[in-house]
């Protein structure tokens, strides 16, 4: 995969990590930018989980949120942010706790106007645990300084 145009420190919390990317347990492994996808690495936390052992669905959209929010971010160089409209999940299996997934985040297209984005989030071994669609606008990145949130 290719790290393109990808700054190494695009995502680090020294540039300012969302504190949700932190609650999420997520990393950024890479960008390719030939597909428009990011790949992250989330360790599943046992404050994430129900008493079935799984994760809490509207959580398990947020990793789903994150790693597609991340592959836009990454195809505009930082400079731009999604901001959904819309987000629908499918979940197809139990994410148990201590689980490492992986998410995949692709832009499927990207106008002035609207942003098209998908994402699964994976098993090590490859199984698709969960799907998701968005639809989102695009606007300026929020920066630390700059929004309501300091660190």
């Amino acid at each position: 995969m290719s790290d393109g145009s990808v700054s190494p420190g695009l995502f680090s919390r020294e540039d300012g990590e969302s504190p949700h990317s932190a609650l999420l347990g997520s990393s950024f492994v890479s960008y390719d930018e030939e597909t428009c996808t990011a790949t992250m690495r989330f360790e599943v936390r046992r404050e994430m989980t129900t008493w079935r052992g799984g994760v809490q669905g509207g959580l398990v959209a947020g990793y789903l949120d994150d790693v597609m929010g991340y592959a836009y971010v990454a195809m505009t160089g930082g400079e731009q942010a999604p901001l959904n409209l819309d987000l629908n999940m499918t979940l197809l299996q139990l994410i148990p706790t201590g689980a490492t997934i992986i998410g995949k985040g692709r832009v499927i297209r990207a106008g002035r106007r609207v942003i098209f984005l998908e994402g699964e989030l994976l098993a090590e071994d490859g199984t698709v645990l969960a799907r998701a669609t968005s639809t989102a606008i695009p606007t300026p990145k929020p920066q630390p300084s700059t929004s309501e949130l300091r660190r």
